[in-house]
C-alpha cells in the first residue's frame, strides 16, 4: 500500500509508483495530511465526492483545505482554503469544473476548480447543512439540515422553494432520485414522501414499516435507476422498499456484529442497466461491508476495527471508493481488485480423485484440521493425550464448550492453545480478539452520557503533572480519566489511574469507547481488592505477591528484606504501571494477551516471574535507590523467559497461597448500563471528598483572595507604570521642549546673521543703486547737454545753411543784375562806338564779334555757374535734413554728433560767394537790390528755423519720455 503525505505542497503526484492494490484490503493509495510547523498535527479529511466522469474526486479537511484528486492524470491540486470546515460537498454540476461545498457558517458557496475563483455564495440556513443533492441535468440542487431543506437553481443560484417544517418533526435527509424528477423526503418520524421537482406536487407517501421490525431510518440510499430505496438506522435490519409499488418488499439482517448503520451506498455497475445489486453498508465498528440484496451475501469488505472508516463514496462507474478513514487520512480502493475473487471463473467440471497417502491420519491431525484451518504436522509424543483431552471435553458435555464460546464465533480454549504455539495473537487481530476475551458490551448510550458529563475537576490541570507532546492523546487521556471519575468517585482520588490508563488510551485513541470499557474491564477484574486500603496501596494484593515469592525463590525474598525493600517497592510500581514502563510495545502487547486470556491471577503471578526472572541483577543491587531504578526502567529481559515462568508459576503454586483461590473469575461488563463500582472504604472516600471538597473551598477562597491580591497589585503596577509612563512622557516633553528652544534659538540666530547679511546686501545694493541712479542722472543730464548743443549746432548749421542759401540766391541775383549791367553796357558801348566802328567797320569786324562772343559766353558761363550752385546748396540742405530726422528718429537717446566736424570741409562744398563778393564790385543799385533780397530770405529763414526748432524740440520730448520708459523696465 503506498501512502502519500500532501504536507505544504499546493500540488503534485498521488503516487509515485504504479500501484498494485492488494486482493485483501484494495487500497490503491493512503492520502494523510500532516502539516509541517513546529508543532506538527493532522489535519483530518471530513468530506470527499467524486464528478461525474469518476475519475475526479475532490475532499476537505477540517481547516477548510479543499484538494482535487486526479486519479487518470494522478496529480493533486489544492483548488481553496476557506479557513473554515467544510459539512458537505457536491461535484456533478453542469459545469464540470466547479463544486459545491457547505461550510461550518451555514453558508454554501460555488468555486471553480480551474480558476479557483469564488462563483457565488448562497445563504439562507440557520444550522448546518449536512447534504447537498444535485439533479440529474446538474440544474438544481437541494441542501439539507436539521430543521429546512432548500432548492437552488444553479444557474442564476437563487432559492426557488424552502421546506418549512415542525420543530417537533427533524428532517432526516432531502434529495433528488437519480435520472428523475421526483424528490424524496425523508423525517425523524420515519415518513418518506415524495415530490414533483416542477411543481412540488406531492406524489405519493410510503407506508409506515410493520411494528414488527421498525426502526428509526438514518440513512438511505437508492438505485441508479430509482426503483429501490434502501434505509437502515440503529438496528442491523435494512429494510428494502420498491418505489414503483410502494412497499416494503424485503428485510435484511446484517451480522450479529452489525448494532447500528452509519452510511449506505449502491456499487454501480456498468452490465445491471442501473438495478444495483451490491449495496454497501458502512457500521458502527468501521467496517464497510458489500452484500448482494438478492441473495443476501457477502461478497467483500473494506476497512477494520484498527482502521475503522468513517464515510465513504462510491464512483458513479463503480471503480473507486473513496473513504475518510477514522484516523482523519483518506483511502482510495479499487473495486476490481476488492471483487477478484468474486469473479473468478468456475472451476472445472472433471476433477480427479487421488488415492490416499500411506500414512493414516490420526484423530488429533483430523481435529487439528477442523479447528484451525490447516493442516499441521502434530507431535506423537502429544497424540494420545490430545485425544483424550477431546474426548473429556465431550464427555463433560455443554457447560465447558458453552462457557469457553465468546462473541463473535470465537472459543477461549482454542484462543489459548493458539496463544501458547505461537506466543501472541496476530498483530492484524489482536484488537478483535481483545475485544471478544473481555466481551465488551460497547455501550454507546452509557458512555455518552459519562462524556457529556466533561472533563472531572481532578483532571483539570492534568497537562501540568503529565506533559504530554501530543494534544489528540492528552486529550484522549483527560476524557477517559474523567468518564472513569464520573463512573466511580473513587477514581477521581486515584494517584496511579493515569499511569494505569495511559498505555490502553495511546493503543485505543483512535477508539475512545473500547478503551474506556478494556480500561474499566481490567479494574473489575485485575485490580480486585485493590482498593480496600485506599488511598494506600493494595496491602492484601501485595502480601499474596509476597507470599509467591517466598515459596518460590526465597533466597531473593531475604535480599529484599536484608535491604529493606518491600513489596510496595519491588510489585507495586510494576502493577500501578501494568508493565508499561518496563517494557516496549511488542513486549506489553505480547504480555497482555496471556493475561487477558487467562485468569485475573495471572497479572499478579507475572509480578512474581519478573523479579524472579531478574533475580541476577537484583541480587547485585544493594543500594534502595538501585532497586527504584530497576523497577522503573526498561531492563535486558526477554518477556517470552517472564510468560513461560508465569504458566510454570500457575501450575506449580499450591492452592492455600495461589492467588486464584482469592481472586473472582472473569467478569464482563453489564450491556445497557455499566455496573456500580463500590470496592472501596467508602467512609475514606467520603472523608476525602469532603476534606478535597474543604481544602478546594479554601483553595478557592485563597485563589479569589490572591486574585483580589493580584488585582491589586496589578492596578497598583499598572498606575506605576502608567506613571512612570506619564513622567517619562513629561521628561520626553521637557527635553523636546529644551530641544526645540535651542534649535528656536539656533534659528533666531540663523534669522539675526541672515538679517544682518540682507542688511549689508540692501547697503551695498542701495550704494550701487545711488552709484547707478547718479550716473544715469549725470548720463541723462549730459545727454541733455549733449542733445542742447547738438541742436544748438544744428540750429546754427540751419541758420548758416539759410543764410548761406540766401547768399547765394543774392549772389546769383548779382550775377544776373552784373550780367544784365554788362550787357547793358555792352549794348551801350555797342551804341556808343557804333558810330566810331562804323568807319573802321571792316577792320573793327572781327573784333566786335570776337567781344561778342566772350560776352555770350561769359554770360552763359556764369549763369551755367550760378545754376549750378543754387542746385548743389539745394541738394546739400536738403541731404543734410532728412539724414539728420532719420538719424534723430531711429537713435533718439544717444548723443548727436555734431553733424559739421569740419566746417572748412563743409565750406568747402559751398558756392565760392564771398569770393565772388570780394572779387566782384557791384555797383549801388545791385547792392540794393542784394540787401532788400537778404532780408526777404533772413524772414523766411527765421520762420524755417522756428519750425525746425518745434520739430526738434518734439522728438526730444519724445526720446526723454523712451529714455525714462527704458530706464524704469531696466529697474
Amino acid at each position: 500500500m503506498q501512502s502519500t503525505d500532501l504536507g505544504n505542497k499546493e500540488s503534485g503526484k498521488i503516487w509515485h509508483r504504479k500501484p498494485s492494490p492488494a486482493t485483501r484490503d484494495g487500497i490503491i493509495v493512503n492520502i494523510i495530511h500532516n502539516t509541517s510547523d513546529y508543532h506538527p498535527k493532522v489535519l483530518r479529511f471530513l468530506n470527499v465526492a467524486f464528478d461525474g466522469t469518476g475519475d475526479c474526486l475532490i475532499a476537505g479537511d477540517h481547516q477548510g483545505n479543499i484538494y482535487v484528486f486526479d486519479l487518470y492524470g494522478n496529480r493533486f491540486n489544492l483548488v481553496q482554503r476557506t479557513a473554515q470546515a467544510c459539512t458537505a460537498l457536491a461535484f456533478n454540476l453542469r459545469r464540470k469544473s466547479e463544486f459545491l461545498v457547505a461550510l461550518a457558517d451555514y453558508s454554501i458557496k460555488c468555486f471553480d476548480t480551474v480558476t479557483k475563483e469564488l462563483v457565488s455564495w448562497m445563504r439562507g440556513h440557520e444550522s448546518s447543512v449536512f447534504s447537498i443533492s444535485v439533479h440529474a441535468s446538474g440544474k438544481y440542487a437541494i441542501t439539507t439540515s436539521s430543521d429546512t431543506a432548500q432548492l437552488w437553481d444553479l444557474d442564476t443560484f437563487q432559492r426557488k422553494r424552502k421546506l418549512n417544517i415542525r420543530q417537533s418533526v427533524g428532517i432526516q435527509k432531502v434529495f433528488f432520485l437519480p435520472l428523475s424528477n421526483t424528490i424524496l423526503s425523508c423525517f425523524k418520524d420515519n415518513s418518506i414522501f415524495a415530490w414533483e421537482c416542477d411543481t412540488l406536487f406531492c406524489k405519493y407517501q410510503l407506508p409506515a414499516p410493520p411494528e414488527s421490525s421498525s426502526i428509526l431510518y438514518k440513512v438511505f440510499a437508492v438505485t441508479r435507476d430509482g426503483r429501490i430505496l434502501a434505509a437502515g438506522g440503529k438496528s442491523n435490519h435494512l429494510h428494502l422498499w420498491c418505489l414503483e409499488a410502494r412497499q416494503l418488499f424485503r428485510i435484511i439482517q446484517m451480522p450479529t456484529k452489525v448494532r447500528a448503520i452509519r452510511h449506505l451506498e449502491f456499487l454501480p455497475d456498468s452490465f445491471d442497466a442501473g438495478s444495483n445489486q451490491v449495496l454497501g453498508v458502512l457500521s458502527q465498528d468501521g467496517i464497510m461491508r458489500f452484500i448482494n440484496i438478492q441473495t443476501c451475501k457477502l461478497l467483500f469488505e473494506i476497512g477494520s476495527l484498527n482502521e475503522g472508516i468513517s464515510s465513504s463514496a462510491i464512483s458513479p462507474h463503480g471503480r473507486y471508493i473513496a473513504s475518510i478513514m477514522e484516523d482523519g487520512s483518506l483511502n482510495i480502493y479499487s473495486v476490481q481488485a476488492l471483487t477478484q475473487e468474486i469473479n473468478k471463473p468456475p472451476p472445472p467440471l472433471v476433477k480427479v480423485i487421488e488415492d490416499l497417502p500411506k500414512n493414516k491420519l490420526s484423530s488429533s491431525d483430523l481435529k487439528r484440521k477442523v479447528t484451525s484451518g490447516r493442516v499441521q504436522q502434530p507431535a506423537k509424543s502429544r497424540e494420545s493425550k490430545i485425544q483424550t483431552r477431546i474426548l473429556k471435553q465431550d464427555l463433560t458435555g455443554d457447560f465447558e464448550s458453552k462457557k469457553n464460546e465468546l462473541p463473535d464465533g470465537l472459543n477461549k480454549k482454542r484462543l489459548q492453545i493458539l496463544l501458547k504455539g505461537y506466543g501472541e495473537y496476530p498483530t492484524k487481530y489482536r484488537m478483535f480478539i481483545w475485544r471478544s476475551l473481555l466481551q465488551l458490551p460497547e455501550n454507546h448510550t452509557a458512555f455518552s452520557t459519562l462524556i457529556d458529563k466533561g472533563t472531572h475537576v481532578a483532571f483539570l490541570n492534568l497537562q501540568k503533572k503529565y506533559p504530554i507532546k501530543s494534544r489528540k492523546l492528552l486529550r484522549v487521556l483527560q476524557r477517559t480519566l474523567s468518564a472513569l471519575a464520573h463512573w466511580s468517585v473513587i477514581f477521581s482520588d486515584t494517584p496511579y489511574l493515569p499511569l494505569l490508563a495511559f498505555p490502553f488510551v495511546k493503543l485505543f485513541q483512535n477508539n475512545q469507547l473500547i478503551c474506556f470499557e478494556v480500561i474499566a474491564t481490567l479494574i473489575i477484574n485485575w485490580c480486585q481488592h485493590w482498593f480496600e486500603y485506599f488511598p494506600n496501596p493494595p496491602i492484601n494484593i501485595l502480601s499474596m505477591i509476597e507470599n509467591v515469592l517466598a515459596f518460590h525463590d526465597t533466597e531473593l525474598l531475604q535480599h529484599f528484606i536484608d535491604h529493606d525493600i518491600t513489596s510496595q517497592l519491588y510489585a507495586w510500581p510494576l502493577l500501578e504501571t501494568v508493565f508499561s514502563e518496563v517494557l516496549t510495545r511488542e513486549e506489553w502487547l505480547k504480555l497482555f494477551d496471556n493475561i487477558f486470556s487467562n485468569h485475573p491471577s495471572f497479572l499478579l503471578m507475572t509480578v512474581v516471574a519478573y523479579n524472579m526472572c531478574s533475580r541476577v541483577p537484583l541480587l547485585n543491587c544493594n543500594l534502595k535507590d538501585d532497586f527504584e531504578f530497576f523497577f522503573h526502567h526498561r531492563n535486558n529481559l526477554d518477556i517470552n523467559v517472564v510468560i513461560r515462568q508465569v504458566y510454570h508459576l500457575m501450575e506449580t503454586t499450591p492452592t492455600d497461597i495461589h492467588p486464584d483461590s482469592m481472586l473472582n473469575v472473569f467478569v464482563a461488563l453489564t450491556k445497557g448500563q455499566y455496573p456500580v463500582f463500590n470496592q472501596y472504604p467508602k467512609f475514606i472516600v467520603d472523608y476525602q471528598t469532603q476534606e478535597r471538597e474543604r481544602i478546594r473551598n479554601d483553595e478557592l477562597d485563597y485563589l479569589r483572595e490572591r486574585q483580589t491580591v493580584e488585582d491589586m497589585q496589578a492596578k497598583v503596577d499598572q498606575q506605576r507604570v502608567e506613571d512612570e509612563a506619564w513622567y517619562q512622557k513629561q521628561e520626553l516633553l521637557r527635553k523636546a521642549e529644551e530641544t526645540r528652544r535651542e534649535m528656536l534659538l539656533q534659528e533666531e540666530e540663523k534669522m539675526i546673521q541672515q538679517r544682518q547679511r540682507l542688511a549689508a546686501v540692501k547697503r551695498e545694493l542701495k550704494v550701487k543703486e545711488m552709484h547707478l541712479q547718479d550716473a544715469a542722472r549725470r548720463r541723462f543730464l549730459k545727454l541733455q547737454q549733449d542733445q542742447q548743443e547738438m541742436e544748438l549746432r544744428r540750429l546754427d548749421d540751419e541758420i548758416g545753411r539759410k543764410n548761406l542759401t540766401e547768399n547765394q540766391e543774392a549772389v546769383a541775383k548779382e550775377m544776373r543784375a552784373d550780367a544784365d549791367a554788362y550787357r547793358q553796357k555792352v549794348d551801350l558801348e555797342e551804341h556808343m562806338f557804333h558810330k566810331l566802328i562804323e568807319a573802321g567797320e571792316t577792320q573793327s569786324q572781327k573784333t566786335q564779334k570776337w567781344k561778342e562772343a566772350e560776352g555770350k559766353e561769359f554770360c552763359l558761363r556764369s549763369a551755367k555757374k550760378a545754376s549750378a550752385l543754387s542746385d548743389a546748396s539745394r541738394k546739400w540742405f536738403l541731404k543734410q535734413e532728412i539724414n539728420a530726422a532719420v538719424e534723430h528718429a531711429e537713435n533718439p537717446c544717444h548723443k548727436e554728433e555734431p553733424r559739421f566736424q569740419n566746417e572748412q570741409e563743409d565750406s568747402s562744398c559751398l558756392p565760392r560767394t564771398s569770393q565772388l563778393n570780394d572779387s566782384s564790385e557791384m555797383d549801388p543799385s545791385t547792392q540794393i537790390s542784394l540787401n532788400r533780397r537778404a532780408v526777404e530770405w533772413d524772414t523766411t529763414g527765421q520762420n524755417l528755423i522756428k519750425k525746425v526748432r518745434n520739430l526738434r524740440q518734439r522728438l526730444a520730448a519724445q526720446a526723454r519720455h523712451r529714455c525714462q520708459t527704458a530706464h524704469l523696465l531696466a529697474a
